[in-house]
């Protein structure tokens, strides 16, 4: 029997602003698109948090059998900046600034976006498609929402008619907004816009002469609007309908709005049934801003060239401390409590290494199928990443307590504790063992020698020496632990 059949997943939708049990269109089978990103830069933390928020929940979804089909883009076209619909588009202007073609632009920041994304152990999205790649597409939607009345063309762009939709439809359903508040709250056209009303938004944009990406159309040569590729490529992969739509809560107005609206006024109906949104993420309680340098970009986590972080730290750690809040929550990135989530990791890892050699018992005394539902139950209250890692450092404390020989499993249950750490810790949170590399083995094999020598002063009963030995490695960061099976150690 397939595992989703004996969970009740729940996830909260944005445009409900309820928890709702989750039931797909088609049993056994989800379609999900997530916002990729814009390919114009490196990729930032930010967007990294928001993608693996959408990774875990990926992850969750097959460890429960789903068959899932996620898609996840990139925009390489049509991103205007300051997200408004006047002005230059993001990857254009880089590659004027650069002196590049756009394309090379666009492929130096999509090869970055997936060095850093793999760096962080994310699994690959099924399909993963580009607005260049779906210029006809786009163009069809467009014809069509013409044809029904909702678009018009204008000196040879084509806008959506927001206040028209309106009359039959809600412009604003995801969002809380209505379109009458909108309407009273702008300025009025200044009379050299080609829009109706200022609300309108560009569904197709005529190139000016110096713009360098561009397609021809039934309207112009010119390139399409922001909002319309995401229309284009979630349909074409997951059909008019599908399951759920996510991407950070910066684009849930405007553009999961538009996208709502070009969907109804193509379809007649709402394309998707849960829309999902990730929070952001702050460094030293400000907003990541590169114009005010509060800004750190992925590979220098990695790396420890920033002026923020007093050492590098692992990808998994970097996963580990994102994955303590939840993906809806607010979350304050900074050395402190990175340097809490590197020690956290490392107790986690020391526990699964340390499981490894636990031995079964003729009776169980911890209720492991109880604890097991429990860390389900977190995963299943809208992918709760922060609960269910506590449940993990609950199997913590069973290891250490099953070390040392104070509780017991016995054959059956042990195999069901070790697999259920490691389907949640590594397939689902997608967490990583730190790779060894040749330091780290000197580092091990000097420390085992001194545990050595620790030992034979104990034995030789030379405790002043014993105890000089473990003081020193408690200076240098190093834990000694004593167990009945010998003494183990750990980097602080």
């Amino acid at each position: 029997m397939s595992l989703y059949k004996s969970q009740t997943l729940k996830i909260y939708n944005s445009l409900s602003g309820e928890k709702e049990t989750f039931t797909p269109i088609n049993e056994g089978n989800v379609g999900m698109y997530v916002c990729g990103p814009t390919v114009y830069s490196n990729v930032h933390l930010g967007n990294v948090r928001t993608f693996m928020s959408f990774d875990v929940i990926f992850r969750y979804l097959l460890h429960l059998d789903y068959k899932v089909r996620y898609v996840r883009n990139i925009t390489d076209v049509g991103h205007i900046v300051d997200d408004v619909d006047e002005g230059e588009d993001k990857i254009a202007k880089k590659a004027r600034l650069e002196q590049l073609e756009p394309m090379e632009v666009v492929q130096r920041y999509t090869v970055d976006f997936h060095d850093i994304l793999n760096a962080f152990n994310f699994l690959p999205p099924s399909i993963e498609p580009t607005a260049t790649g779906h210029i006809i597409e786009q163009i069809e939607i467009i014809k069509t929402i013409i044809d029904k009345g909702i678009g018009y063309e204008a000196n040879g762009s084509v806008y959506f008619d927001v206040v028209k939709f309106n009359e039959t439809n809600h412009y604003g359903i995801l969002s809380g907004r209505n379109i009458e508040d909108m309407l009273a709250n702008t300025r009025d056209l200044d009379g050299q816009s080609d829009k109706r009303n200022p609300q309108d938004f560009a569904l197709w944009k005529k190139a000016e002469p110096q713009h360098i990406m561009r397609w021809p159309s039934p309207w112009s040569d010119g390139f399409p609007g922001w909002h319309l590729e995401c229309t284009a490529m979630s349909t074409k992969y997951l059909g008019n309908h599908f399951d759920i739509h996510g991407g950070g809560m910066d684009l849930k107005f405007p553009h999961h709005e538009c996208e709502i609206a070009q969907n109804e006024a193509c379809t007649g109906h709402t394309p998707v049934n849960y829309w999902m949104h990730a929070n952001m993420l702050t460094l030293n309680g400000k907003k990541m801003a590169k114009s005010t340098g509060n800004n750190i970009l992925p590979g220098e986590i990695l790396t420890g060239d920033n002026a923020f972080l007093s050492k590098a730290f692992s990808a998994s750690v970097a996963r580990f401390f994102m994955l303590q809040a939840h993906y809806r929550s607010i979350l304050d990135f900074s050395d402190e409590a990175i340097i809490a989530a590197e020690k956290g990791y490392k107790r986690l890892m020391e526990a699964m290494e340390s499981l490894k050699s636990i031995s079964a018992n003729a009776t169980s005394s911890i209720d492991i199928a109880g604890w097991k539902q429990l860390c389900y139950d977190a995963m299943n209250d809208d992918f709760n990443s922060p609960i269910l890692i506590a449940q993990l450092f609950e199997g913590v404390r069973f290891i250490n307590l099953l070390k040392d020989e104070k509780e017991t499993l016995n054959t059956a249950d042990l195999k069901l504790f070790t697999v259920t750490m490691q389907a949640f810790v590594f397939d689902v949170l997608g967490l990583e063992e730190e790779k060894a590399n040749g330091n780290t083995d000197k580092l091990e094999g000097v420390v085992n020698m001194l545990i050595g020598m620790r030992k034979q002063a104990r034995d030789n009963k030379d405790f002043a020496l014993s105890d000089q030995i473990r003081d020193q490695l408690i200076a240098l960061g190093i834990q000694l632990k004593d167990g009945k099976e010998g003494t183990s150690f750990s980097i602080q």
